[in-house]
């Protein structure tokens, strides 16, 4: 293979990126969308304890074992993170592209390029254990209505894309965590529930340190669905009117989950991408008055 296939294109004297490469810019606008790539942190242990976060959404490899685990990643797209975007991470993305997985592309600069940039970063020290598949597993009330579906999106989308939820009646709760290792959220009493007049995807986003601004912006009005304060926002009522729906639509509490899944999506989408694009009729063309 030619040498400028290793890590780059040569062009005009100058070294471009590879192919498969990702910038952290590119990163940053996937994440949180349904259609994220698989993130995959192999930094060493050294390395993770000396910053033990991680990108929203990775889940955390053991380099030296890819060989065993690349399979369960087939036909997915994938983005590895190392610590500095090197031959570690590189040589993983390799093993995976043999592994089958769709794509497999390494972060430019790796953690530490994305640590000083001052994006997000998750403190792995305040995610609950995970079970022996590497998954948080959570418990809560059964007929979710808006924060039990705001906060599993949220971290499905933003901390543990294979997080478990178990939804059982109230009085169950608490027996169903200590039994199954679960952690309860949204229910009195719990760590992970609310705080004051936030609701408990406010202590998520608190805890977590995902300060994204279209995610604060999201829990003004989730807080406001949630806690008959439709004042808050102008879309609080909008929420809670499909939140409802969504209940009588589905007597499955995970079937609901998976479609309020989908109702979250938009409204991030909306928020970070289409809050300035005006619908009016006559139609007119977007960013334009009539």
């Amino acid at each position: 293979m030619p040498k400028n296939r290793v890590r780059g294109f040569f062009h005009q004297g100058r070294i471009m990126s590879s192919i498969n490469t990702i910038s952290p810019e590119r990163l940053a606008r996937l994440i949180g969308v349904a259609h994220c790539p698989t993130l995959i942190d192999v930094r060493v242990d050294d390395e993770w304890r000396a910053d033990p976060r991680f990108i929203p959404g990775a889940v955390r490899r053991a380099a030296d074992s890819v060989g065993q685990w690349g399979g369960a990643f087939a036909e997915r797209a994938v983005v590895v993170i190392d610590q500095e975007g090197g031959a570690l991470g590189a040589g993983v993305a390799a093993w995976l592209r043999c592994a089958r997985a769709s794509s497999a592309d390494l972060l430019t600069g790796g953690h530490l390029a994305w640590a000083q940039a001052k994006r997000p970063l998750v403190p792995g020290t305040k995610l609950p254990p995970r079970d022996a598949r590497g998954r948080t597993v959570w418990v809560t009330r059964s007929r979710p209505k808006v924060d039990r579906i705001a906060c599993p999106w949220l971290i499905r989308r933003f901390v543990d894309p294979n997080a478990v939820f178990l939804f059982v009646s109230a009085a169950d709760v608490q027996g169903v965590a200590e039994r199954f290792s679960a952690t309860p959220f949204d229910i009195d009493g719990a760590f992970w529930s609310h705080r004051g007049e936030r609701c408990t995807f406010d202590t998520m986003l608190d805890e977590w340190d995902l300060d994204i601004e279209p995610l604060r912006k999201l829990a003004v009005i989730v807080r406001g669905a949630d806690t008959a304060r439709l004042d808050l926002a102008p879309e609080a009522a909008g929420l809670l009117a499909a939140s409802l729906g969504l209940s009588r639509m589905y007597t499955d509490d995970l079937e609901q989950l998976e479609g309020g899944m989908r109702l979250y999506d938009a409204f991030y989408r909306w928020q970070r991408d289409a809050t300035d694009e005006p619908h009016s009729w006559p139609a007119t063309k977007a960013g334009k008055a009539p």
